[in-house]
């Protein structure tokens, strides 16, 4: 079984499977909407100059995190990089 890494992991460029989501209440209810399921690819498009937030491509749409959030979205291990 491949091992699991926080979305807030991902280099930049590089895209990953989603594994699972620890975060519950209406923040992990707004993520679980826009797309960041189980098995969903993501990838890392943009980070501000700080670091944060960055920018994700998710479901054909580009979602801007935190890092406090990222960090509970789970990726599998192994990401592609371009």
């Amino acid at each position: 079984m491949a091992s699991k890494h926080a979305l807030s992991e991902l280099p930049l460029g590089c895209k990953a499977e989603v594994a699972y989501m620890d975060l519950s209440g209406p923040m992990g209810q707004r993520l679980l909407d826009i797309g960041f399921t189980a098995g969903t690819e993501v990838a890392c498009l943009y980070a501000a100059p700080s670091g944060e937030p960055r920018a994700y491509l998710v479901r054909g749409a580009v979602i801007a995190l935190r890092e406090e959030d990222a960090a509970h979205i789970c990726i599998l291990e192994g990401p592609t990089c371009e």
